[in-house]
């Protein structure tokens, strides 16, 4: 359909869930104020529909704002449905999925209606990291609406008639929304505010099925399902060095990859595969991106930037809270050299390091490329928690790039004894057969093997356990 179609708040409902499966609940609450112009007649559902239904089969709880109905906007009765519907989501460890077309907060109901919002933002929090929490921006999302979107674990919008903000493009000092939409999907999906964008509502809302369906129900559910694949059959893994979310696909069941946050960090990829029936979030570098065609639109340094250690931090701690298992394609040797890099690089690294490295799930690294200096260390190597790791035929491992390295080692030499120390270097220092023999590379396998190497590894890995020190939380 047209994205400049807009669908009803019971149509979005109806689109979402198979057919015929949604309940309604709470179809009679409505407004209870009629202060300030609000109309002296009862708000049908208060501008939100919410009940509950089914996904492929697995149950799911859903609201929907109504802009049709006192403009979608939250007040008491609207947030206290809401609330309701995270209780029993709760209880019985199903996802919640919002469908936000909001004009704001109700300025009637000025206290009772923050007070409704405070409520939503507790249920989210508590929510979090226990239940999958999904929200989709069909219309207008602004103020607490936005900070609401933000607490979920994925958000969607269309590109088109949907706007997330929390202060409005007009409102900002030297801008306007002509001269730069801050509230447009494409804005903010490159801000990494937005994880999907899609071409219209109906693509909107079929992908959130697709990601429902390979998602656990709760933090104690698992997500494996019968594999039709071929557990051994060859891939096309060269693609891996340019673009990974290319090979992903290619190493995936049925050729399965969901992107996340696809507009932002680009130069860092994160999404889910499925191996063996098994959903599994990856994690790559990207040195290039390409077209359908396989042609080269962009091209990136194999190195760390803030943004995508942030990127991957977060999508790892979703995974991890999930139980869902990681692996990650590392190609990168260093860190952004710039100086508005400079200002959180370090930070951004931590967190990244920290994710890796507290996350409980079975783990799995494979350098696909370069591995140099702590970029190596911080991309889930051995060192930090990695419970396997291979190297691709080829791959490098080790401090520096081996020619750099006889630079310094030997600054005094010709360029015939750099050359051969540099030769030397690679053997011994550099490359992935040395790190084998150290015992940081359990093993070298060739590209077209590794849909077979990393089922059979997450396949033994699948009852792993692990203890960690009883703490509250960790503070990086």
């Amino acid at each position: 359909m047209s994205s400049s179609t807009q669908m009803s708040a019971k149509d979005r409902i109806t689109a979402l869930l198979d057919d015929n499966s949604f309940v309604e609940i709470g179809a009679l609450v409505t407004k209870r104020n009629t202060d300030f112009n609000l109309p002296q007649t009862e708000a049908k559902s208060d501008g939100v529909i919410t009940g509950y239904g089914l996904i492929e089969g697995g149950l799911v709880y859903v609201y929907s704002q109504d802009a049709d109905v006192l403009h979608g906007t939250i007040g008491e009765m609207h947030a206290k449905k809401i609330a309701r519907l995270y209780d029993l989501a709760l209880k019985m460890g199903a996802p919640v999925i919002g469908l936000v077309d909001c004009a704001g907060i109700r300025l009637q109901e000025a206290t009772d209606a923050l007070a409704g919002f405070g409520k939503i933002f507790k249920k989210q929090t508590m929510a979090s990291g226990v239940i999958p929490q999904i929200t989709a921006v069909f219309g207008t999302c602004g103020g607490g609406s936005a900070i609401s979107a933000s607490l979920s674990d994925f958000t969607f919008m269309p590109k088109k008639d949907a706007k997330l903000f929390v202060n409005s493009p007009n409102v900002l000092e030297g801008n306007y929304t002509a001269k730069c939409d801050t509230a447009s999907a494409e804005y903010q999906a490159a801000c990494g505010v937005i994880d999907v964008v899609e071409e219209d509502e109906t693509s909107v809302l079929t992908s959130i099925r697709t990601l429902v369906s390979v998602l656990p129900t709760n933090n104690e559910a698992e997500t494996v399902v019968d594999c039709m694949d071929d557990l051994n059959r060859a891939v096309a893994f060269d693609a891996l060095s340019a673009d990974p979310a290319k090979a992903l696909a290619d190493i995936s069941d049925e050729c399965f990859f969901f992107e996340v946050k696809k507009e932002f960090a680009k130069e860092m990829v994160t999404g889910f595969i499925k191996l063996d029936g098994m959903t599994i979030g990856a994690i790559a570098n990207r040195a290039a991106l390409l077209d359908e065609n396989g042609k080269t639109e962009k091209t990136f340094e194999t190195v760390l930037t803030t943004d995508g250690c942030y990127k991957a931090e977060q999508f790892i701690r979703f995974c991890d809270a999930f139980g869902i298992p990681v692996v990650s394609f590392t190609n990168v040797n260093g860190y952004k050299a710039t100086v508005a890099e400079e200002k959180g690089i370090a930070a951004a690294a931590a967190k990244l390091t920290a994710a890796f490295a507290g996350a409980t799930v079975p783990k799995v690294n494979v350098i696909s490329g370069k591995a140099f200096g702590s970029t190596y260390i911080v991309m889930n190597s051995r060192h930090i928690g990695a419970d396997m790791v291979f190297a691709v035929e080829g791959a490098k491992i080790g401090m520096m790039d081996a020619e750099l390295a006889a630079q310094i080692l030997y600054p005094e030499a010709s360029a015939e004894e750099r050359k051969s120390a540099a030769s030397t270097y690679d053997t011994l220092q550099s490359s992935a057969e040395s790190a084998a023999k150290r015992g940081y590379v359990d093993a070298i396998i060739s590209a077209d093997s590794i849909r077979q190497q990393l089922a059979y590894a997450f396949n033994m890995l699948y009852s792993k356990r692990e203890a960690r020190p009883a703490k509250k939380h960790g503070t990086i």
